[in-house]
């Protein structure tokens, strides 16, 4: 690819990353990431075939460096035996703690591009997302279901959401603002350590008993 035709693709990608994230999937148009882009329709056919193949490539930009890391990591977790939900925990949370960190200039729009593909009102948004890091993620869920052999494969999977779920919050820094109105100052202090705080409440949900079954 050449360097004009790099910059272009590039070009498309800022503009889709910014406006999926301040719109959504649904609510922007083609003709407004080619606006914002300073590009044609035909550029964005060209580099990504479609609306949902640049949904994916801009998945796969944001969440590459993290689904690399977090490869490299359970990899390490692996050959040292069978990893437990702590440690699985922690190399989750800590990469994922890290986005918009990674991202540089480019951090807040990823954090609202998160954000909102998990919003989404239609599953398929969804669905085109999880496809670009299912691979690394079926890995955690797969182990996090071996270290946890009293819970049904059903029950992981759903405290494995709700930590995909927490952290992408935690990314949109919008826990913060989920405290009561005059409670969210002292129940906030010393930042530094919230992600220390967040893989010690998800390894807590993961360790809970199971709840037990509603009467049918």
């Amino acid at each position: 690819m050449g360097i004009d035709a790099a910059a272009t693709r590039n070009r498309i990608l800022d503009a889709a990353e910014r406006l999926f994230g301040e719109r959504g999937f649904a609510g922007t148009s083609l003709r407004a990431v080619t606006t914002t882009a300073r590009v044609n329709v035909a550029s964005i056919y060209y580099h990504f075939e479609s609306k949902e193949g640049l949904l994916r490539a801009v998945a796969r930009r944001a969440m590459a460096s993290v689904s690399e890391e977090r490869h490299r990591l359970l990899d390490e977790l692996c050959t040292r035996g069978d990893p437990g939900v702590e440690e699985l925990v922690r190399a989750f949370v800590v990469t994922g703690a890290d986005l918009v960190r990674r991202q540089g200039e480019r951090g807040e729009h990823v954090a609202r591009f998160i954000g909102r593909v998990l919003c989404e009102p239609g599953p398929e948004v969804r669905r085109l997302f999880a496809a670009e890091v299912g691979h690394v993620e079926g890995r955690y869920l797969d182990a996090l279901t071996k270290a946890l052999p009293g819970l049904p494969a059903g029950e992981v999977a759903f405290r494995y959401r709700t930590m995909v779920g927490v952290l992408a919050l935690h990314q949109m820094d919008a826990l913060a603002d989920l405290a009561p109105p005059g409670h969210g100052d002292d129940i906030w202090a010393g930042r530094g350590d919230d992600t220390e705080r967040l893989i010690a409440a998800l390894t807590g949900i993961f360790l809970a008993p199971q709840a037990p079954a509603v009467p049918s």
